[in-house]
């Protein structure tokens, strides 16, 4: 028996090599970068030496955000470097195009004349790096009446539709639970990035991304907003209905509630089999799809008549067992603790010195060949400064030098 031991390669993350200079603040720049830094990329966070990204202080534990960790950063910021630099100060400034020479990519989240006003806009730092891929998440985009618009999620949301559509005759407008533009804004930036690595892999020449909250989150209504421009039909406000099938949407039990999506006539005709209600599918304003959208209001207390009779946990096993989709609706303690997401290893565990080990979100997708997820976690502000600025070939000397000046 041979005494050698593996060495079998470990396998390399998609992203390793890419150098990406994170400028961000909040959540839809830092949750794009997030996802690079999942994926093996670099990541240099760049700060304002004061306080850093606005994230660190906020979050719902008052120590953390004094000591600039709020659990809002934490979220958003594992596998990064930070670096903090004043980008306002002249050398600050020829620090950063120093760093920029050595980027692949770039992501910042101002305002459309921000990094111009700095003098570090795309066409400037392409004279630097002509390979760099610059990706401005904001708002509205860089043009359009609308472009220097401040704006935030909840703006974003009642501006693209979003919270018109959503909630039923009782409530509405109503915002989605969480910052669902910045969110999806941040894996548009993300996607963009990818694609703009890609076009590089081929033909040597970066590019610049202009990716906007407000058209990030729009062709997510893609259905809702088929019906209005093709089909001429307006939103109806449906709560917890699904507008395209019925039974669909969530229903009474005895101890609670279970979402039902019989979208299928055999789902529908098995649905009306297992709750003891066969006489349903022959009723005429039941047998058909349209009919059963027509008549929901009709069909939600028969059917409601016989979940009351049992339990969530009992129809969840039933009618998933006779391929009827369905699933109990849990808190968000009891979703992240369910044995799917723990097999999963959706979160993943973190030790972060001077707090303890933490749950995050790791990368959710699963590759096979380059799986990616935490290595490290969420920085403390300026943890990396002088191994970064080090590694550009600045002494100790200038380090002192760039501290007693509040460049660093």
């Amino acid at each position: 028996m041979s005494n050698s031991t593996d060495k079998t390669p470990k396998p390399r993350a998609a992203l390793e090599g890419i150098r990406v200079l994170d400028m961000t603040n909040v959540l839809a720049g830092p949750f794009a970068t997030l996802h690079l830094a999942l994926l093996g990329a670099e990541v240099i966070k760049i700060e304002n030496p004061a306080d850093g990204d606005l994230a660190r202080k906020l979050g719902n534990v008052p120590k953390l955000n004094r000591e600039l960790m709020g659990t809002s950063f934490l979220a958003q910021n594992s596998n990064k470097k930070s670096l903090t630099l004043n980008l306002k100060a002249p050398e600050g400034r020829e620090i950063f195009k120093k760093l920029v020479a050595t980027a692949d990519v770039l992501v910042e989240n101002f305002r459309p004349d921000v990094m111009k006003r700095l003098g570090l806009d795309y066409p400037v730092l392409a004279q630097i790096n002509p390979r760099l891929v610059y990706c401005a998440i904001s708002g509205f985009g860089q043009t359009g009446p609308d472009a220097f618009k401040p704006a935030y999620d909840q703006i974003i949301q009642g501006l693209s539709g979003v919270m018109a559509i959503n909630g039923d005759e009782r409530l509405n407008p109503l915002r989605a639970g969480f910052p669902v533009c910045d969110t999806v804004g941040g894996l548009n930036a993300a996607f963009a990035t990818l694609a703009a690595l890609f076009h590089r892999q081929r033909t040597g020449e970066g590019q610049f991304i202009d990716v906007s909250l407000l058209d990030s989150i729009m062709p997510l209504m893609g259905w809702v907003a088929a019906n209005l421009l093709i089909g001429k039909q307006q939103p109806v406000l449906m709560g917890n209905d699904n507008f395209t099938a019925a039974p669909s949407g969530t229903f009474v039990t005895r101890d609670g509630y279970i979402n039902i999506a019989a979208n299928k006539q055999e789902q529908w005709e098995a649905v009306a089999d297992l709750l003891g209600v066969p006489e349903l599918k022959t009723d005429p304003r039941f047998q058909e799809r349209d009919n059963r959208k027509k008549n929901r209001k009709a069909l939600t207390p028969l059917l409601e008549a016989k979940l009351k009779e049992k339990d969530t946990a009992h129809w969840v096993e039933l009618l998933n067992r006779n391929d009827v989709p369905c699933g109990a609706i849990l808190s968000l303690e009891n979703a992240l603790n369910q044995p799917q997401v723990q097999h999963r290893q959706t979160l993943q565990k973190v030790a972060v010195e001077g707090i303890g080990e933490l749950q995050l979100f790791g990368l959710s997708a699963k590759l096979e060949k380059t799986p990616g997820g935490i290595k490290a976690p969420p920085p403390r502000l300026s943890a990396h400064t002088n191994a970064i600025l080090t590694g550009l070939g600045y002494s100790q000397d200038d380090l002192n030098r760039f501290k007693e000046a509040r460049i660093i």
